[in-house]
């Protein structure tokens, strides 16, 4: 990846809460809690998801900084989907949580110098991972999820 390549993903990184705000407007606060299938999420567990992900996020993004060659956490979303009664999370704190973090990594990535990049970690379940890999990762998460909030729209019309 080029600088430059690097630099627009760092931007669309960045970009990232408002386009969510402008996409969760979208949908009507009703049917938030909406699941189109029992094995599914509904729009509300997506959000606190993303205020999770995003936790694991942050502090991944600080081992690639200050401790390179870590072995960072994984987890398992779905466990904390159940486990953490996600239905009874605030979707409010999860977006305030969400653009803090957000905010703060985007920070820090977009005022390091180059060598930065060539930082690695270690995930428990893919192995080594390059920095510019989890740019690329969580760069396309919230969008990713945003288009599963437009599905579950989509199948909550039809049930209209």
């Amino acid at each position: 990846m080029t600088s430059e390549q690097r630099a627009q993903l760092i931007e669309s990184y960045g970009n990232a809460y408002p386009m969510l705000q402008s996409a969760i407007r979208e949908f009507p606060r009703d049917m938030w809690q909406f699941k189109p299938a029992p094995d599914r999420w509904s729009i509300h567990e997506i959000i606190i998801h993303l205020a999770d992900s995003e936790a694991n996020s942050f502090a991944r993004c600080r081992c690639f900084v200050a401790e390179p060659g870590k072995t960072i956490m994984a987890y398992d979303q779905d466990l904390w989907a159940s486990r953490c009664d996600y239905h009874s999370q605030s979707t409010e704190d999860a977006l305030e949580l969400f653009r803090y973090l957000r905010r703060m990594s985007y920070d820090l990535i977009r005022r390091l110098p180059e060598s930065a990049w060539k930082s690695t970690v270690i995930h428990p379940e893919v192995g080594t991972m390059p920095f510019e890999q989890w740019l690329i990762i969580y760069e396309e998460h919230t969008r990713k999820h945003v288009g599963q909030m437009r599905r579950n729209y989509d199948a909550w019309l039809q049930t209209k």
